[in-house]
């Protein structure tokens, strides 16, 4: 078998490596997630810290890229709940936001299902939002959260 090797789109996710913090949500006391590579070629981030409304959380989100589908692809999971989420996605044309789409519980109809497009923007090296949007009967989305990641290392 022949080694993978990282391809251009994985320069994306390598600048997601090294360790951030969120101190502005509300309700939560700091946020700390540590990203690193495997090699070039997949990317794995754990993030530990408070809920907003209390409780020890860790979640672990991995990211690569998959050349034979030409589409980034990953995962998610997190202590607050048993559902594995799965990502499918692209990079922007100015390759600043990486968009992920998945489906997952529908938080306002439980016992549902729906549609959701997560983003990791990059803003600088130092700066980087997540946000979350959920797919609306319209087809428009609905943002319901925002994460501000400052780096620390």
């Amino acid at each position: 078998m022949e080694m993978a090797k990282p391809q251009a789109e994985h320069g994306f996710l390598q600048r997601l490596v090294g360790t951030w913090e969120v101190r502005d949500m509300p309700d939560a006391g700091t946020w700390v997630e540590v990203v690193r590579s495997l090699h070039g070629i997949w990317f794995v981030a754990e993030g530990n810290g408070q809920m907003p409304g209390g409780g020890d959380a860790t979640t672990v989100l991995t990211l690569g890229y998959d050349p034979a589908k030409g589409r980034y692809v990953g995962s998610w999971i997190g202590s607050m709940m048993t559902h594995m989420w799965v990502y499918d996605g692209e990079v922007s044309a100015d390759g600043n936001t990486l968009s992920l789409y998945t489906t997952g519980p529908d938080f306002q109809n439980p016992g549902r299902t729906g549609e959701y497009r997560e983003q990791i923007i990059i803003k600088d090296d130092a700066h980087r939002i997540f946000n979350s949007s959920a797919k609306q009967a319209d087809g428009s989305g609905k943002q319901f959260m925002e994460v501000n990641y400052r780096r620390v290392s």
